[in-house]
């Protein structure tokens, strides 16, 4: 119980700045910046779609640790992703699959979960794990994308 009270403290906090950055805009200017990697990520997805913002969103929490923050954006993109494709009902897209990979992979520079989850148990220096985390979920984020781009070679269009 006490680690999700201190759980739900931080998740509470970071979904806030998340809000935050969202109305201010900098989330908008943060998906404008990373425009090139979801164009590498996602060839097939429409320039003005929405669902470009809030895999940008997901993508941001996920760099920053910040897994339960992603999930509300990762929630709206998927759906996003299911408004423009011509897929049949229960069939994942294209887009929709490299997108769910990539999430799972989770790239991570600055892994607040784990960070919490030492501080509570009495580590003698949470952070500790930050190095290791960065290179296990680099590794990760770089297989995913191998795979996806794999997997999608030769395939036609299903967006």
């Amino acid at each position: 119980v006490s680690l999700c009270i201190t759980m739900l403290g931080v998740m509470a906090f970071w979904c806030g700045i998340m809000e935050i950055a969202e109305k201010a805009g900098l989330v908008k200017k943060a998906a404008e910046k990373l425009r090139p990697v979801i164009r590498f990520l996602f060839p097939q997805l429409p320039v003005g779609n929405k669902a470009n913002e809030q895999i940008a969103i997901n993508f941001i929490a996920n760099i920053l640790g910040l897994g339960w923050a992603a999930t509300p954006a990762g929630l709206s993109a998927m759906q996003e992703l299911k408004k423009v494709s011509r897929q049949k009902e229960g069939v994942a897209s294209r887009e929709m699959c490299t997108f769910l990979v990539l999430n799972i992979s989770s790239l991570q520079l600055i892994p607040v979960n784990m960070i919490a989850y030492r501080s509570q148990y009495g580590s003698a220096n949470p952070s500790m794990i930050t190095g290791p985390a960065i290179l296990a979920t680099a590794i990760s984020t770089l297989v995913a994308v191998i795979f996806c781009k794999l997997a999608c070679m030769g395939r036609e269009d299903r967006l």
